[in-house]
């Protein structure tokens, strides 16, 4: 099954970087272990993670130990290549349609303008993918931005049986509970473009906390263990589907 996935996030990744520049791309061989950090970069095949820099209030920058973090993860329980480098854009930079994986997460206001909102959805019908980790109390602006990127498809919760909850790791029971926060289930919610989903909203989970070095939050390492499976779950859908 996970060479499967290899197999499939290698041919979609090309297939995502040729329909970006028009260019083919070669496959990637094994790194020789002494020359991996210098090539990693220069991968186009990378995973890669790209925090989203958005607007109106909120602290974007949340959590600077969890997406290396994550990749690092990610590096270790897979043989993709990994740019263990986070990535930082905004929505009108030049080179967003050159990161396939956005993730937005931190506390308070999102906010995207009319312009943001139709190259946001420019990106994610040409098969990129936003995962929005609410950290705590972004609830009300996430679902009021989804609501304006895509008027005609509402937010809907995602049922336990999809594959983003079994990708890579099973979860039967959706996605795990991290922090308590409100004391309320974890939930996830999406929004599908010709059956493939696209937007990823987590709430109630804050697996974000969950990637970060393990004395920011005093998580159990069980807890953050789960965090990370979820992490890989989400990237490993994103790229195969």
């Amino acid at each position: 099954m996970r060479t499967l996935i290899t197999c499939i996030f290698l041919s979609l990744t090309a297939s995502w970087i040729i329909a970006q520049t028009g260019e083919p791309v070669r496959m990637p061989i094994a790194l020789n272990p002494q020359v991996e950090q210098a090539t990693r970069q220069e991968n186009p095949l990378a995973v890669s993670v790209a925090r989203l820099h958005y607007s109106g209030g909120g602290d974007w920058y949340w959590g600077n130990s969890a997406v290396p973090n994550l990749l690092e993860f990610i590096k270790m329980k897979t043989d993709w290549p990994v740019d263990l480098e986070e990535k930082r854009i905004e929505i009108a930079d030049e080179n967003l349609f050159s990161h396939p994986f956005l993730f937005a997460t931190g506390h308070g206001t999102i906010k995207f303008s009319e312009a943001e909102n139709e190259r946001l959805r420019q990106y994610l019908v040409a098969g990129g993918f936003l995962f929005i980790n609410d950290s705590y109390g972004m609830d009300k602006s996430v679902r009021q931005v989804l609501a304006g990127l895509f008027p005609q498809k509402p937010l809907q919760e995602i049922p336990y049986d999809h594959p983003i909850y079994h990708s890579f790791y099973d979860f039967p029971n959706g996605p795990p509970k991290i922090h308590e926060h409100d004391k309320q289930p974890a939930t996830g919610w999406g929004i599908h473009i010709d059956g493939r989903l696209v937007v990823f909203y987590l709430h109630e989970s804050d697996i974000g906390d969950g990637w970060e070095d393990a004395h920011v939050h005093n998580d159990p390492p069980e807890k953050r263990q789960e965090a990370l499976k979820m992490g890989l779950n989400i990237v490993s859908y994103s790229m195969a589907f």
